[in-house]
């Protein structure tokens, strides 16, 4: 059975299907007259049938149109709902996206930007500001690798240090933390005291005035000689600025023992404790160095075809010249390491001599200290010893001193004798007193 709306607002068309081939359309229409209906193309005959026929297939017409509509309606109003929801849902994730990308904007960390100077192997010198990003693009180091310079972490990264990379080589020498590479070294906080001296040390280097026709030397071992002799340097000056004064110190100690000369004492001996260790670290630094001839060839390779053998770590160059200039770069640089390591040796062994003897000089100090000490300390025990037999001496008078009569006040010689007594008496308590002291060593 079909339904299908007829142009009348007032009929419902119906085709019912029998077991014959014709097709009969019934019309359900309401109590007022209706206009004659025109029946269907295929001629079948049309059959228009009031209401008052049938009120019950009146009643469950209206029925199937109200439950139609309602259906309708409510398909409508689910379809709305759901656009609704679906518009709010967009709109949530939407602002949701929003914020979390806004707070990720605000919460992500910003990349670091350095501020270096720039020397090139023509000695030009520029500053220049360059990110964490491209400062590892143009260097090939992994990011790990600068953490040795990074000037952020000072504190963190205080031992000396230099490592060797494919392509740079990273120096931190306390105040100078510097990369260098083939053609030029970039210095993190050049304006600090280290990054000063070694700029000072590098330029006059790299002038073609300075070489006196001899050979040239690769500019990564210029810049790690220059970073060397800069630091080596800075330690044997600060040596010399404090040996005369602990010198001076030692010569006037112990016999002046004031506030002003201790003070001094104790500066100059922190400047040693300080100088030493430094010293010591950068020894122990270039030792660790020499003991590794894999690190020194590896600086050796540095912009040539050559390449370290796994089994062996010997150096195999494609070009035989290259391996003979890299052979002699290896000598030169043991030699290079050698050199200061002495000095820093030197310096450290001055240091520790320099240390050593202020610490005997606090000694030496303190025993006298100690010894001044037992001094007051045995006069305030003998005055200690002295007050007691005055004290009983003071108590015999306070008895004769009483308003009670002893019948020695009429004689002549009592007062004369009382007295005596009392001296007598305390004098040989004071002696006795002493001499205990000393048998038991407390005096």
């Amino acid at each position: 059975m079909a339904l299908s709306l007829h142009s009348s607002p007032n009929l419902l068309q119906f085709t019912f299907q029998s077991p014959s081939p014709q097709a009969h359309y019934l019309f359900f229409g309401s109590p007022w007259p209706s206009p004659q209906v025109s029946s269907h193309k295929s001629k079948v005959p049309a059959f228009t049938i009031p209401a008052k026929v049938s009120a019950r297939v009146i009643v469950k017409l209206n029925c199937l149109t109200k439950s139609t509509e309602e259906d309708v309606l409510r398909e409508s109003e689910t379809t709305a709902s759901d656009s609704d929801g679906e518009a709010r849902e967009d709109s949530k994730v939407k602002n949701q996206s929003g914020v979390v990308s806004s707070d990720y904007v605000s919460l992500g960390i910003r990349e670091p930007v350095y501020e270096v100077v720039e020397v090139k192997s023509n000695g030009m010198v520029s500053t220049r500001k360059i990110n964490r990003r491209e400062l590892l693009k143009s260097s090939g180091l992994r990011p790990r690798d600068i953490r040795s310079v990074d000037p952020s972490l000072f504190l963190t990264n205080s031992m000396p240090s230099l490592l060797v990379r494919e392509h740079a080589i990273l120096l931190n020498l306390g105040s100078l933390r510097a990369i260098a590479m083939q053609e030029r070294v970039l210095i993190f906080d050049y304006n600090r005291g280290g990054g000063k001296a070694f700029i000072d040390t590098l330029l006059p280097r790299l002038s073609p005035r300075n070489l006196n026709g001899g050979p040239c030397m690769p500019f990564e071992l210029e810049v790690v000689e220059a970073a060397l002799l800069s630091r080596v340097q800075h330690l044997e000056q600060r040596l010399m600025d404090v040996q005369p004064r602990v010198q001076a110190l030692l010569e006037v100690l112990p016999n002046r023992l004031t506030a002003d000369i201790l003070e001094e004492l104790r500066i100059s001996k922190q400047a040693l404790v300080e100088l030493g260790s430094k010293a010591g670290d950068l020894r122990q630094m270039l030792l660790d160095f020499l003991e590794d001839p894999h690190e020194i060839r590896r600086i050796c390779i540095m912009g040539r075809n050559c390449t370290l053998g796994k089994a062996n770590g010997y150096v195999e160059c494609s070009v035989p010249s290259e391996k003979q200039i890299a052979d002699e770069e290896e000598e030169e640089i043991e030699m290079l390491l050698e050199n200061y390591l002495q000095r820093c040796e030197s310096c450290h062994g001055q240091s520790e001599r320099l240390l050593d003897s202020a610490k005997e000089m606090e000694d030496s100090i303190a025993v006298n200290l100690s010894s001044r000490r037992l001094e007051v300390s045995r006069v305030e025990l003998l005055l200690q010893v002295g007050t007691f037999c005055v004290a009983v001496g003071a108590l015999v008078a306070g008895i004769f001193g009483m308003n009670l009569r002893s019948y020695l006040e009429q004689h002549v010689f009592a007062f004369w004798l009382t007295t005596g007594g009392i001296i007598v008496g305390a004098s040989i308590a004071f002696f006795v007193m002493n001499s205990y002291l000393k048998a038991r060593k407390i005096l």
